[in-house]
């Protein structure tokens, strides 16, 4: 064991060894007294990746930012004061033994990874296992612990990288008997580790949290894999390497068969079984080669376009245009937005247009070390801007040596209209799409319009006036019946030219979801958009918001998490997400889900109505009514986040004031469309039944796109014993 100088950040009672060295702590057990008795830690091993190569000060400096980060996580103070906490330093971090419960290590590294996007100079993996540990005395007889807990918990983060947390499969099969684990445990098989012994990994992540990159050792592990014809005829060549061989099979029978038995008391539910996705990648909004001559239609339309080409790889998972569109700066860092946007690889690039030509350089960078996978410039007329993109697209599949099928290759270079002035209107009417405000919205449509008046088969156009019209239907003061059946016409209409679009098929299922009330019909196109594309997150969203009001929540829990796990900066699927958690009454998962939204886009107005909900759930109306206005501020005086505002005052016992925002709405109706069942919930709290039910009738004959959801909103709770509820329930098909 080899003890190194006591670095002056570290506590003075405490030995410090390398993280390489740990295992030799188990040795120390046999040094003990015999009757020391074994128990049950639950470990978090702490590496610094790359600590050796720093100065002397520098490594000081780092451990000091680590005990600091360590102390200030919530797991580490509530097991220290409850003396349920054995810290070990090592010259490279330190390892955590918790006496709580499996939960704790893993909390802990939560917090540490939430803690870490702040100090990227700080380059953590982690390791998390639960076993048996021996009390010691340390070379200070302090007391200490030692054991296969704590070597099994560095096996598994040596597997790792920069950002895993890696954990053993005993702890992943514990948490995942919890659903609210589940999505966020992935299995990646066995890893060799010292002596040549190989254990199964699981890696966890979330949405910011941890590395969803396939580690190192992984990826050459099955690099090598395909040598193992070769070997095994070498084996059968051999007499000597036969029988061991043969052995070695008897010992794997022998262990599997005490597998199985555990594996036998285990429930099906406790299995790992979300897959890893190994490719990742984002396309950063491009730059301009001039700052001075900006076309931000052009540069968001770029990233666009070939983000739309490249979900078509089923490989692949690409990060959508809502996710990325807030990294257009120009001196945005790539590499930055790529930890940020969790993705192994990213596509940045310059663009200028010119008179008739276009002049774009492309880069495709490695996240993980930063290095040029590949890089290219195209000086074209602007005329062969599709030529471009075909032959960006085709590199980066090169690039990523991603195996594509005929169809895949086909669709990857696939043009949707060779109309240029087109191409731009369409890529300008996007542009406004994605402000994701009402107005902004509203302006794209006529953009889409005149796409279509230049190309009628332009079947991306015809999606993009559809998930306009879509996109208005629950956010604006439009008529449901003004708007959303021409989306489905144009939804339809893009299906009838190129029924292989995923987008479509999802935006007809949000529509006969809200508005049709067809639940049949939407789980069609639901399910038929993620066949069309896997990794398409708002498919995913689209199909857990009609499982979740029909009351699915189990399953609708778990697409939405598909959903963030394939975008996890989308303010739209993340905001999605947290409603489903609060219909299925989950109220503090739907808290912390929404707050984080927030951090992510403070103006995105329907994540503060969903968070003022999560408030009412708790009886916190102040807070909630807090929200609700800050969203009524934010969407420009919207009667939904009004409604909720007198709602809010309403439960809290001030009617005076729930009142006066009753005759508001009621006032506003003459002057504009207002959702009746804004209305109708808000006469529900204030007791006046009768006139809500006028209300909620009048909501029925408009297909108000808020009755898809009073089967589950906890806002009609005190109205579901009453028939005429009931009636309305089952007129919408969800009694």
């Amino acid at each position: 064991m080899n003890l190194r100088a006591r670095s002056p950040c570290h506590d003075a009672t405490l030995s410090i060894w390398r993280s390489s060295d740990i295992e030799g702590v188990a040795a120390m057990s046999s040094e003990l007294k015999h009757d020391s008795q074994f128990e049950i830690a639950h470990v978090l091993f702490i590496d610094i990746v790359g600590s050796a190569k720093l100065l002397t000060n520098e490594q000081s400096e780092v451990l000091r930012d680590l005990n600091q980060i360590v102390r200030d996580t919530e797991q580490f103070r509530a097991a220290e004061t409850a003396g349920k906490l054995i810290r070990l330093p090592t010259g490279d971090g330190m390892v955590l033994a918790f006496f709580t419960s499996p939960e704790a290590p893993v909390r802990c590294a939560m917090e540490i990874s939430k803690a870490l996007r702040n100090n990227p100079k700080l380059p953590l993996r982690m390791g998390v296992h639960s076993g048996p540990v021996d009390p010691v005395l340390d070379v200070n007889e302090r007391s200490n612990v030692a054991g296969a807990g704590i070597t099994m918990a560095q096996r598994a983060m040596d597997c790792g990288d920069a950002g895993h947390i890696l954990l053993s499969k005993r702890i992943a099969d514990d948490l995942a008997q919890y659903s609210k684990w589940r999505p966020h445990l992935h299995d990646l098989g066995e890893c060799e580790v010292k002596h040549g012994a190989r254990i199964n990994i699981v890696n966890f992540y979330t949405d910011g949290i941890g590395n969803p990159a396939t580690p190192e050792k992984f990826k050459k592990a099955a690099q090598t894999s395909a040598a193992a014809p070769a070997t095994r005829s070498t084996i059968l060549r051999n007499p000597t390497l036969l029988a061991s061989a043969l052995l070695a099979a008897i010992a794997l029978a022998i262990g599997f068969w005490f597998f199985s038995q555990r594996a036998q008391r285990s429930t099906t539910a406790s299995r790992v079984a979300m897959p890893i996705v190994e490719k990742t990648i984002a396309v950063l909004p491009f730059k301009p080669l001039l700052p001075e001559n900006r076309d931000q239609v052009l540069e968001l339309g770029m990233a666009d376009s070939l983000i739309t080409k490249l979900s078509n790889v089923r490989e692949m998972v690409v990060r959508s245009l809502n996710s990325v569109r807030k990294y257009g700066g120009l001196e945005q860092d790539p590499l930055a937005a790529g930890r940020e946007l969790q993705v192994n690889s990213v596509l940045e690039g310059n663009v200028q247009k010119s008179g008739d030509r276009i002049r774009v350089t492309a880069r495709l960078i490695s996240v993980t070390d930063g290095s040029s996978l590949w890089a290219s410039t195209f000086d074209e007329k602007f005329t062969d801007v599709f030529s471009v993109q075909d032959a960006i697209s085709q590199k980066v599949a090169d690039a990523l040596a991603l195996r594509l099928s005929r169809e895949e290759n086909k669709r990857l270079t696939k043009r949707y209209t060779d109309n240029v002035e087109a191409y731009q209107l369409y890529l300008t009417g996007r542009y406004h799409w994605n402000k994701l405000t009402p107005p902004e919205i509203a302006k794209s449509i006529g953009f889409f319009k005149q796409a279509i008046d230049l190309d009628p088969t332009y079947a991306l156009a015809y999606f993009g006036l559809a998930d306009a019209y879509r996109a208005l239907a629950p956010t604006s003061e439009v008529p449901p019946k003004d708007i959303l059946p021409q989306a489905k016409a144009a939804a339809t209409k893009a299906l009838e030219i190129d029924e292989s679009l995923a987008e479509p098929h999802a935006t007809l299922a949000f529509i006969h979801t809200w508005f049709d009330w067809d639940w049949a019909g939407a789980e069609r196109e639901a399910k038929r958009a993620i066949a069309l594309n896997p990794n398409f997150g708002l498919a995913h969203i689209a199909y857990a918001q009609l499982l979740s009001y029909r009351g699915l929540h189990q399953e609708a829990i778990s697409e939405a998490a598909r959903a963030r796990e394939l975008d996890p900066l989308s303010s739209i699927i993340n905001t999605l997400n947290g409603s489903v958690l609060l219909y299925a009454r989950r109220d503090d998962e739907a808290s912390m889900t929404l707050q984080k939204t927030l951090e992510l886009d403070p103006n995105f107005w329907i994540a503060h109505y969903f968070f003022g909900k999560t408030y009412l759930a708790k009886q916190k109306y102040s807070d909630a009514i807090a929200e609700f206005s800050m969203a009524r501020e934010l969407s420009g005086g919207n009667s939904l986040a009004i409604a909720m505002t007198g709602y809010g005052w309403a439960l809290a016992g001030d009617l005076a004031k729930a009142r006066a925002v009753l005759t508001e709405l009621k006032s506003l109706s003459g002057e504009r469309y207002i959702p009746p069942s804004n209305v109708a919930m808000l006469c529900f709290a204030l007791g006046e039944k009768d006139e809500a039910f006028i209300w909620l009738e009048k909501a029925y004959q408009d297909h108000d796109v808020r009755l898809s959801r009073m089967k589950v909103d906890p806002e009609w709770d005190s109205m579901r014993s009453d028939p005429r509820f009931v009636a309305i329930l089952k007129r919408i098909g969800l009694q």
